[in-house]
């Protein structure tokens, strides 16, 4: 079945074969919520207020497949997972000048969901170098090569790992640190593991006690006092896991409480760290070196808790609720404006400015400052679809890189030329 699987993986591959991937540039997004993991972009030059209409499109394609993936972008290149219905799930290259396919290798099928609900892809890739590490809503672990799509190597993360992922699919962007790649199976043997990213051999397993579902955050590398830690959103709570050994060190659950879905990737400023969900609320706790109680600061049912994320931008924590943006201070909690803007939305920051893709499917420029609200833009995608009431969302986080603003929905990637 392997043997099969690789071979299929393998005629999925198309132009591109014998190119060679140039290293990561300054401008890149190389991985989920950018260089840093943290949604914020060093670029400068880019457009302070957008004509109506939005920025001049540069390209825009409606063959990039279904689900809920953000693209990465590196060396010229946009890399997405993307799927063809529930059996198809795939990862594939762009080029970043116009948006045509370079590759694309089905990596398995789209992972089961509680119910008939919001199946697709989820997670977005990590380019590390000549390499992309992916992992697929089912499980599926795979390190490719970024010019050709190749797969050097596969992990299942359920049956090698005893995995259990949560009621709506693995969703994980895995962290790439050093030699090692970071993941969450889940389960009670291996609830977090590192692997060595060249061969995937298995560096340590984390068995978190008690065991428990992955959730749908991606772990984030924190350094506490001088010693570095991995930090993951679980499904009953935030936990720490020492980075060189895999040993569990602490837990907060308190944002876990009462949430269906842990979704947000923790924000980590300063030592400190952000965790929220949309029904349990917001808090800021800090990290005590050595201790198995991290202390919280503040808790608050309130603040920014959507699926979106948030930035912590000159002490200010921007982010959205069911209420819309705010502006929040990072070390006390409290508001300081919030407004409806567009509604619950991705949220990213650069060059002074918040770009917001709302789960309504529109696209809206604020400027990143604490003395009120301030929009400079907003748009639909052209072709785009704006949500008025349930159903799928637009989930998809936006992405800078290069000058240029993308962002996905259902089957189409637009990209924005935001230049000044």
């Amino acid at each position: 079945m392997r043997q099969a699987r690789l071979a299929s993986a393998v005629l999925g591959i198309v132009i591109g074969i014998g190119v060679c991937a140039r290293p990561v540039g300054a401008g890149d997004w190389p991985q989920w919520r950018g260089p840093q993991r943290d949604g914020i972009s060093s670029e400068t030059g880019l457009l302070h207020a957008w004509p109506q209409g939005g920025p001049k499109i540069a390209w825009k394609t409606d063959k990039v497949g279904e689900g809920y993936s953000t693209p990465a972008v590196a060396a010229d290149r946009v890399y997405l997972i993307g799927n063809e219905g529930k059996q198809k799930e795939f990862v594939e290259a762009l080029s970043a000048q116009d948006g045509r396919q370079l590759w694309l290798t089905v990596i398995g099928q789209v992972g089961k969901n509680r119910g008939p609900q919001y199946p697709g892809s989820r997670g977005t890739t990590t380019v590390d170098g000549d390499l992309l590490y992916a992992i697929g809503s089912n499980g599926d672990l795979d390190c490719l090569e970024t010019a050709t799509g190749k797969i050097v190597w596969h992990k299942d993360l359920r049956s090698e790992f005893g995995g259990i992922p949560g009621s709506w699919a693995y969703s994980e962007s895995p962290l790439v640190d050093g030699n090692v790649v970071v993941c969450t199976p889940g389960g009670s043997q291996a609830t977090i593991v590192a692997l060595n990213k060249q061969n995937g051999d298995v560096i340590w397993k984390s068995a978190v006690p008690g065991g428990e579902q992955a959730a749908y955050s991606s772990v984030m590398s924190v350094d506490v006092a001088g010693t570095k830690e991995y930090v993951q959103f679980l499904q009953r709570g935030v936990v720490g896991i020492d980075a060189n050994t895999g040993k569990y060190l602490w837990r907060y659950d308190k944002t876990a409480q009462g949430s269906p879905a842990n979704i947000p990737t923790p924000v980590i400023h300063n030592g400190e760290l952000y965790s929220a969900t949309g029904r349990g609320g917001g808090a800021l706790i800090k990290l005590n070196p050595g201790s198995e109680s991290p202390t919280q600061v503040y808790f608050n049912k309130a603040l920014p808790a959507s699926i979106g994320g948030s930035v912590v931008v000159g002490g200010n924590l921007y982010g959205t609720n069911s209420q819309g943006l705010m502006c929040v201070d990072f070390q006390k909690g409290d508001i300081k404006w919030k407004d409806r803007s567009i509604g619950p939305s991705s949220v990213l920051f650069a060059d002074g400015d918040l770009y917001l893709h709302g789960e309504n499917g529109k696209v809206a420029l604020v400027q990143a400052t604490a003395d009120g609200y301030h929009k400079h833009g907003e748009f639909l995608p052209p072709g785009g679809t704006e949500r008025t009431g349930g159903g799928i969302k637009a989930w998809q986080y936006p992405v800078i890189a290069n000058g240029h603003l993308y962002i996905r929905d259902q089957g189409f990637l637009w990209c924005f030329d935001i230049h000044q």
